[in-house]
């Protein structure tokens, strides 16, 4: 097939213009990548920064002719790596080429459809009456193959603001369409699955999916046209008396759990408190959270962590596969540099992980301090929350954790104080309630409870807590809160933070989480300074128009931009953030991001694993699927 290409250039200061040609080009799919490039703002910028007056035109179409290197109308979709290939065009492996991966697998292959489908093809039946009743339902979105629990990622919004999804509310007239959701899988049950698809995956070089749970704020565990590897069923539980690293002298032992790919964290902790245990884990309103994979890749934050220390400061031993296809073990004795790395550097990234192995501690009783209060004026909020800032740095020393919210209207929290008495905890938290008490309305509520361990929490009812984000459609961004800000400029950050709608503090840092090496781990430096996580949030219905999503992000952006007058370094916690930061190399992974992409691309050259504002990410293009 006969290709041209006609490009004429002019390069100068301030624009690029560049005119295409493609009425000869028969391959809709490199009429469709060509376009993406013309179309992407960072190819254009590039483009500008490299422009002088005596390399317009022939640099133009220099670049042009590498980009879509056209010596065959499909180059970029065959036998070109710096693109990826997606279902529906030519390079996507054949029904036979499946077929074969098939029969090195223990499971068949997966086609995930988007959750709300039986609501279009049986609206009156017993699955769409399923979907409806537990689209909120963590565990039950955890349970389905390509459903995520934040809708929005399962949606698609295409250059020109159409919009491909599937929505649960069928009265809006809108077809049901596959979104992001990748059409076809590996249901993985053990690391020789994983492998067996991974190099399925680099020899067809496709876009690769990794997902377990489906808990995700930046859509890294789903992507439009591409190959998913599910991880989910992997639930292995391993409990080790004495475990020592592989690959050290055997001097350091440890009371320890390994969990497998899939196991989510209310399973994990219903085996270790059964053998009168404690771990290091996520909290969520139905403990679905994986605990084996991304939450403790991004470092992994507890209300225990003032005591215990983070997610990563608790983690042993990963096993991984790697894009090579080898499964390899990473710790601080093998693989040191990889073990570095996997602790903060972000999940989808560095390999696919099989295995984590926990430290486990002892149960300690249990004391919680609970709060709700509705404020008499702005003023007596303003009041409050200052002091309230102002006692974390208290309450760090203290190793206490917990989760709260609050507006110029409300206040909401509940922490935790481990191994606290209550007569200690009173004298902590007393004052504060004091003072709830003279800005409060009569509906307040202060309490503290004691709890024997954290096992007694599990049936514990929090009142005044928030709704489930799971089944809607939310954008968060975060910033890390230093123990030096809550202590010497309480007042002005409560005033900073009023101003806002609505803010949420995790107290989920400080502690334990202060005395360890900052250097030690690929984790932002910045959480050894801090003492909690504040975040803010902006949703939108299902069925909102393109613009209306982008109206809705642009807040948070606003709203972003206020948080971080109360930081000096942006940071941000990555598994709770957003995709529109200045700078997310700076946020999530602060100084240590230049040695995370060294080691990315030692382990992964090619690029098979790419994730949503991963290490490496800014490489490529905004969907993933081109170098830039």
């Amino acid at each position: 097939m006969r290709s041209s290409l006609h490009v004429s250039g002019i390069l100068d200061q301030t624009a690029l213009t560049m005119v295409i040609n493609l009425e000869e080009l028969g391959d809709r799919t490199v009429k469709t990548t060509a376009l993406q490039h013309l179309q992407n703002p960072r190819s254009l910028q590039r483009m500008q920064a490299l422009s002088s007056p005596s390399m317009k035109s022939s640099l133009a179409a220099a670049l042009f002719s590498t980009i879509l290197c056209l010596s065959s109308s499909t180059a970029l979709v065959e036998g070109n790596n710096n693109c990826k290939c997606l279902y529906g065009q030519p390079c996507w492996p054949s029904t036979q080429a499946f077929d074969t991966l098939a029969s090195q697998l223990s499971q068949p292959l997966l086609q995930p459809l988007p959750p709300a489908l039986p609501c279009y093809t049986d609206p009156s039946g017993a699955e769409c009456a399923d979907v409806q009743a537990n689209t909120a339902n963590g565990t039950w979105r955890a349970n389905i193959p390509g459903a995520l629990q934040n809708l929005f990622f399962e949606d698609y919004i295409f250059p020109n603001n159409t919009i491909s999804a599937c929505y649960l509310n069928t009265t809006l007239g809108i077809p049901c369409e596959q979104g992001s959701i990748p059409p076809i899988g590996v249901d993985a049950r053990s690391p020789e699955d994983i492998q067996a698809a991974v190099r399925f995956a680099k020899e067809h070089n496709l876009k690769v999916v990794v997902q377990n749970t489906g808990h995700d704020y930046l859509g890294r565990s789903t992507g439009r046209n591409g190959f998913m590897i599910w991880t989910h069923l992997m639930k292995n539980i391993e409990f080790h008396g004495a475990f020592a690293p592989e690959g050290g002298d055997g001097s350091e032992q440890f009371e320890a759990v390994t969990l497998g790919a899939g196991v989510q964290w209310i399973e994990a902790y219903a085996a270790v408190g059964a053998r009168d245990r404690f771990i290091v884990g996520g909290i969520s309103q139905d403990g679905s959270v994986g605990a084996a994979g991304g939450w403790v890749l991004g470092g992994g934050h507890s209300a225990f962590s003032g005591k215990f220390g983070l997610g990563v400061d608790n983690v042993l031993q990963f096993t991984l596969v790697k894009a090579d296809g080898s499964h390899v073990t990473a710790n601080a004795h093998t693989n040191p540099t990889l073990f570095w790395a996997l602790r903060g550097g972000g999940g989808g990234t560095f390999g696919i992980v099989t295995s984590v192995t926990y430290k486990i501690h002892p149960l300690v009783p249990v004391t919680g301090a609970l709060a709700f209060v509705n404020f008499t004026s702005p003023d007596n909020a303003q009041r409050a929350i200052t002091e309230y800032i102002r006692l974390h740095a208290t309450l760090s020393d203290n190793e206490w954790g917990g989760y709260s919210f609050f507006s110029n209207y409300t206040m909401f929290f509940f922490y935790l104080a481990p191994n606290i008495s209550l007569p200690e905890a009173n004298a902590t938290i007393g004052p504060l309630f004091n003072l709830l008490h003279e800005v409060g309305d009569t509906g307040l509520i202060t309490e503290v409870v004691p709890f024997d361990s954290f096992n007694a929490l599990a049936n514990f009812s929090v009142p005044g807590a928030q709704d489930s984000q799971v089944g809607n459609r939310p954008e968060i961004s975060s910033r890390l809160l230093s123990r030096d800000t809550a202590l010497n400029k309480a007042e002005e950050t409560a005033r900073t933070l009023l101003s806002l709608e609505f803010v949420a503090i995790n107290y989920i840092a400080g502690g334990a989480v202060l005395r360890v090496d900052p250097e030690s781990t690929g984790l932002n430096p910045a959480w050894r300074n801090a003492v909690a996580q504040v975040y803010i949030g902006e949703s939108h219905e299902e069925g909102a128009s393109a613009e209306t999503i982008r109206a809705t992000q642009q807040r948070l952006v606003e709203g972003t931009a206020i948080l971080d007058t109360i930081t000096t370094d942006s940071a941000a916690y990555l598994n709770e953030a957003s995709l529109h930061e200045v700078d997310f190399k700076k946020s999530f992974w602060g100084t240590h991001y230049d040695r995370l992409k060294r080691i990315k691309y030692e382990v992964d050259p090619t690029g098979l694993f790419v994730v949503p504002r991963g290490v490496s990410s800014e490489d490529w293009d905004e969907n993933l699927v081109c170098r830039v």
